[in-house]
């Protein structure tokens, strides 16, 4: 196709549709290498770690899974809810992709112990180079490769002293490739302006400029992209006159909101994108169920050399860019609908872990052919042993299903399908037994940390081999049904226990507030999966023979 007939597509196709990157994908870090573009997002607590997406065109993104998928490169055993992987930074430069990322360990009393680690490998599939620590003064990390060969290595620097500014503000520091270690002195080159909470530095050079960006305002409702620009590395850093890149901040009424912390990404035509963090609350400035997703924006420079999208305020819609071709069509992702059987010798890169990687002493696809084993784990709040094997909500309706053999020894083994936010919020269907050894289909509902029973949904399920569960998410309801005949061409699903309250598995709705400390938000979003359990450590396991996942409307 000739590039004449690439714009022509272009301009009769698609636009881009943000968010780009639906349900549970923020802090998009964005690259292009040739012609291909990539994204790279926070995972915090969940295995494999940063996420990565591929696209030719900005429109449509193909999940490719994620990068850290071993102990080696990481190991999230006792991470904190909505600690671990925390906005990671992906470059390509002297024929090797860098992948920096963050790996928070606290997030309490105003101290984070962020742990900075740095791996490369010649493709994003791997394998990846044992880790670099490098320093750990703050996290949102990143690199930036200078025109002269040369790469550095920026963060914001935390400082937990009680009275001082726990943002206190931008620095960077030579990276020695060859020595894979941080040379030279550490320089504060940006203290951010009065949005605050100054974080997520980014730097590019264009025309002779170096460009700093930087998440202000906090990650909520006041959240914003900022720029700043010097002639020399090390500044003095001069911030745009025109205020801030973008923000939703003031305005209520747009549908993504939470707009900030930005990276910029330039097309092989010439032509600017921002992708950046986006919220989409269920109500105005209400709960986000759906987490902190990616989105995408348009970016002109004006005569005097200032990056602008237009208005400063995040659109629905934007332009696909030049010389791309869009198909008429939109494919269908997988990860809006797909029907696993469990058949490949691996799990598909939209399915994630919690706190540890899918290694075969818990997890096996080969044990019993076209079934997911899970050996079942700690209980439902451990943070060190958890057995859960999940995937994101990408849009407010949505339905997962499975069918679940388990035999259940005594009430220590709970298998079944779960709802998920946290280890203090979730909605558990699960089959247990009972003291005299009958299993029974039941629903856990954690609220804030504190666990119920739901009355009037215990089912006797004994003489059943195999058994259908679903959830069911629409809008702010969330819904439990199982099928005693779910191989039927008519499964006949029946509901089990109330419709319980969607938004409780929201940043939102996580955040805890303590007087006299820092606002601890959540900082993930919901996710519905397969749960096992064992807390008698007897060996129990359960078998998952088909999972199938779809949204609407």
């Amino acid at each position: 196709m000739t590039s004449t007939e690439a714009t022509t597509a272009t301009a009769t196709g698609r636009a881009i549709q943000n968010p780009v990157l639906a349900g549970f994908h923020p802090d998009p870090s964005i690259l292009r290498v040739g012609s291909d573009f990539y994204i790279a997002t926070s995972t915090f607590e969940w295995f494999p770690a940063v996420r990565l997406h591929h696209s030719v065109n900005l429109v449509d993104w193909e999940p490719l899974g994620g990068a850290l998928n071993e102990k080696r490169l990481l190991d999230l055993t006792g991470t904190a809810d909505s600690g671990g992987v925390w906005a990671p930074s992906l470059t390509y430069a002297h024929g090797e992709f860098h992948l920096l990322y963050t790996d928070v360990a606290t997030f309490a009393g105003g101290y984070w112990d962020p742990q900075n680690y740095l791996v490369t490998a010649s493709s994003l599939s791997g394998p990846w180079s044992d880790p670099v620590v490098l320093h750990g003064r703050g996290f949102d990390a990143s690199l930036f490769h200078d025109e002269d060969g040369s790469t550095w290595m920026l963060s914001m620097v935390g400082d937990a002293r009680p009275g001082h500014n726990r943002f206190a503000g931008i620095s960077v520091q030579r990276y020695d490739r060859a020595a894979r270690k941080l040379v030279g002195d550490e320089h504060m080159i940006f203290k951010g302006t009065a949005a605050e909470l100054t974080e997520a530095p980014n730097l590019y050079r264009v025309n002779g400029w170096y460009y700093l960006l930087t998440a202000e305002g906090g990650t909520s409702w006041t959240h914003q992209v900022t720029v700043a620009r010097s002639r020399d590395i090390l500044g003095p850093y001069e911030t745009d006159p025109n205020g801030p890149m973008l923000t939703s901040a003031g305005h209520p009424e747009l549908t993504l909101q939470k707009a900030g912390h930005g990276s910029l990404v330039e097309t092989p035509a010439g032509q600017w994108y921002l992708a950046h963090l986006v919220g989409r609350p269920y109500s105005t400035l209400g709960r986000c169920v759906l987490g902190r997703e990616s989105a995408l924006q348009e970016v002109t420079w004006t005569e005097d050399g200032w990056p602008r999208i237009a208005g400063g305020i995040p659109a629905d819609s934007v332009p696909a860019p030049l010389g791309v071709v869009v198909p008429a069509e939109r494919p269908v992702s997988s990860e809006y609908q797909e029907a696993d059987d469990f058949d490949a010798p691996a799990l598909g890169v939209n399915w994630s872990t919690l706190r540890r990687p899918a290694t075969p002493d818990w997890v096996s696809l080969t044990a019993r052919p076209s079934f997911l084993r899970i050996t079942g784990g700690q209980s439902p709040m451990t943070r060190f042993r958890p057995s859960l094997v999940a995937r994101r909500v990408v849009a407010r309706s949505c339905e997962l299903d499975t069918v679940l053999e388990f035999t259940p020894r005594n009430y220590r083994q709970l298998a079944g399908i779960t709802a998920y936010y946290s280890t203090r919020n979730w909605y558990y269907l699960n089959v247990t037994a009972e003291d005299d050894g009958t299993p029974v289909l039941e629903i856990l509902a954690c609220d804030s940390g504190k666990i119920r029973v739901v009355p009037g949904t215990r089912v006797d399920v004994s003489g059943l081999s195999r058994l259908g569960l679903k959830v069911r998410l629409d809008g702010e309801e969330l819904t439990f049904a199982y099928a005693t005949d779910p191989d039927a061409a008519e499964p006949g699903w029946q509901a089990i226990g109330p419709a319980f309250d969607a938004t409780t598995l929201s940043d939102e709705y996580a955040a805890q507030v303590v007087a006299g400390e820092p606002e601890a938000w959540g900082f993930t979003g919901a996710f519905v999966g397969l749960w096992v359990q064992d807390l008698g450590a007897e060996g129990g396991y359960a078998d998952f023979d088909r999972a199938s996942y779809k949204t609407s409307g």
